[in-house]
């Protein structure tokens, strides 16, 4: 990707409305779905030093877009323009070129702009530099839950609160792919103000119930290939 910082700041002019451009309406603007919406490369750690953004698509209309950044030198961004079909993601594969404690702690921003159906919209995405290795509580995005205090043992013999481990496992398995399949099934849902003949008015959902499923599916993405 060779795209410059006075680039990205006449993306960003040119959607400011202006005095002879009409002003801007909530139908016009195009919520944008993206995970993560950080990108922290480690210095020490080789495999981080490529990270993947997932772009999201839940509208029954194909998606544009196309990926700016304040610093182009430093990084290599695949397939940086594309195109994203109806209901579908892409991943944007991020690359940091230059790692060096010259770059230590410096944060840049991405600018994911999209458009589509007469609309656009963008997303900010941070990327840091950070010394030393990621830490294991922050491997694939997602921190692990704290598990519950436990109770006291000092009468019942401790055979009784031995973990099923095998049980617990699939069970938790399952639920993660209920969730999954449940967050899926909502993106495909259309939005309320979208006409379609096969669901009912009734089961249409908002945008803002779509970015969480987003959100969690994203996240429960990182779990499967932790």
């Amino acid at each position: 990707m060779r795209r410059s910082e006075q680039e990205l700041e006449r993306w960003e002019k040119r959607d400011a409305p202006g005095p002879s451009s009409p002003p801007v309406g909530p139908a016009e603007i195009l919520p944008v779905f993206v995970f993560p919406t950080e990108l922290v490369f480690y210095e020490g750690q080789r495999s981080t030093h490529k990270r993947v953004l997932t772009f999201y698509n839940p509208y029954n209309f194909p998606l544009r877009f196309k990926m700016l950044c304040t610093a182009p030198a430093l990084y290599t961004v695949v397939e940086a323009e594309g195109s994203v079909r109806p209901r579908s993601c892409v991943d944007i594969v991020v690359r940091h070129q230059d790692v060096s404690s010259m770059h230590l702690g410096r944060r840049d921003r991405f600018r994911l702009k999209v458009w589509g159906a007469g609309r656009g919209g963008g997303r900010e995405v941070w990327a840091e530099l950070r010394e030393g290795q990621e830490p294991p509580q922050e491997k694939g995005g997602v921190r692990p839950v704290p598990p519950p205090p436990q109770p006291a043992r000092a009468v019942l013999s401790p055979e009784l609160y031995r973990p099923q481990r095998g049980a617990g496992n699939l069970s938790q398995f399952i639920m993660y792919v209920v969730i999954g399949l449940v967050c899926v099934a909502v993106l495909m849902l259309p939005l309320q103000h979208e006409h379609s003949p096969l669901v009912p008015t009734h089961a249409h959902v908002t945008v803002m119930q779509k970015l969480v499923c987003a959100y969690v599916l994203g996240l429960l993405t990182m779990v499967f290939l932790r």
